[in-house]
């Protein structure tokens, strides 16, 4: 798996780097210190996972995010925040990454973390994410209640996709309607399919902003 890190702190690079490099299947392929940088390191290196700081010189990590994500890379981005509720790391979401972390994370949590997100097959701290994007979605207009029908969901995908918000894995989706686990993953591929999104967590996004998982609600 090949990892880009970017940062403006070489102390933190250097903690970063000495952390991944551990696990036998990672591999560092580039260091960046801006956004600017970092966007031309994705197209040259062409990483699996990149772990974006969000305030850097000459190109924040936001705009860097969505540049990456516009350039249609396969590279999945993890926003690095110093707090969970900040504001940088929902506008990091909305602009295309799959997930972010604080940047005290825990060593295996950090290696847990980039495993998971260039699976796809989760969210990274559901509880947080939730609690990130409830906080923010509070804070703007309230949108209209939404069934997801008219983005061609089948009833089942919309039950699915209100599990993915609370933060559920395949396994538990799976416990909860009854279904196999292979089921839920077809489940998961159709609505990415048919919402255009590249991964778990920018289906909980879409889901806060449309409505169809109101926050706060039972």
């Amino acid at each position: 798996m090949k990892i880009l890190l970017v940062d403006d702190q070489p102390l933190l690079l250097m903690g970063f780097r000495l952390i991944l490099e551990g696990e036998p299947d990672f591999s560092i392929v580039g260091e960046a210190q801006d956004g600017e940088q970092a966007v031309r390191m994705v197209r040259e290196l062409e990483p699996d996972v990149v772990l974006m700081d969000v305030r850097m010189p000459v190109m924040d990590g936001i705009e860097a995010t969505r540049n990456i994500v516009g350039s249609g890379s396969s590279a999945r981005v993890i926003i690095l925040t110093t707090f969970d509720l900040d504001e940088y790391a929902f506008a990091g979401l909305q602009a295309g990454a799959s997930a972010f972390l604080l940047k005290n994370v825990a060593p295996g949590e950090l290696v847990q973390a980039v495993r998971v997100v260039a699976s796809g097959e989760a969210v990274v701290a559901p509880r947080v994410t939730q609690r990130l994007l409830e906080n923010f979605v509070r804070s703007k207009q309230p949108v209209a209640a939404s069934d997801g029908s008219a983005e061609g969901l089948t009833s089942r995908e919309v039950e699915v996709v209100r599990a993915l918000a609370e933060g559920l894995s395949n396994a538990e989706i799976a416990g909860h309607f009854f279904l196999s686990e292979a089921t839920v993953k077809t489940h998961v591929r159709r609505i990415l399919t048919k919402l255009d999104l590249r991964d778990r967590v920018q289906v909980v996004v879409w889901a806060y902003e449309t409505g169809v998982v109101v926050p706060g609600a039972e």
